[in-house]
This record gives C-alpha cells, structure tokens and sequence, in this order.
C-alpha cells in the first residue's frame, strides 16, 4: 500500500465521518433533542482534520449550518486550505495525480 494511498483512504474516511456527524445531528435538530446534540466545535473539528468536504456537503444536503457565518465562510476555506495541501504533497512527493 503507497503512502499516497494511504492519505487519500484517511482523507476519505474523515469525510464519510464528517458528513455523517452534519446528517446525524440535523436529525437530532428536528427531533428537538437538545441535550444530545453535536456541538459546533466538534463539526468544525472534523472540517480542521480534512473532513471539509463532508462538512461542506452536509452543510447543503441537510440544509444544516448554513445560515451560521462561520460555517459558511469558514468550512469552504477550510477545504481548499486542504485541497492545496494535497496538491503541493503531491508534488513534493513527486506523486502522480489520482483523483483530479
């Protein structure tokens, strides 16, 4: 298994598990359960650790977060903060282009 392989599966990982956590808690939003809620920073820690996709996603799949600010402006930036991350990876790396 390559290196390159390797990010790309973890990358992908975080953001299944991201847009999950967006779908799960806008269920429990119009449940009106509360208590039992996601918290904000923990959504946008799943946007910090390469889940901004996800994030992103479930921001307009499920209609969640989306009149919040933060999110709006911060989740997108988030994103293409980690798309060049991988891009310049990539090319210190010397890896060849997989998903783009």
């Amino acid at each position: 298994m390559t290196p390159q392989l390797i990010l790309y599966s973890l990358f992908g990982l975080v953001n299944v598990l991201a847009f999950s956590m967006m779908l799960y808690d806008k269920h429990k939003s119009i449940r009106g359960n509360t208590g039992k809620r996601s918290p904000e920073g923990l959504l946008f820690f799943y946007a910090i650790i390469g889940g901004g996709l996800g994030v992103y996603l479930g921001m307009f799949v499920a209609r969640h977060k989306t009149k919040k600010w933060y999110f709006k402006l911060g989740v997108p930036l988030l994103f293409a903060q980690q798309v060049a991350l991988l891009f310049l990876l990539q090319d210190y790396f010397g890896w060849n282009i997989i998903f783009f």
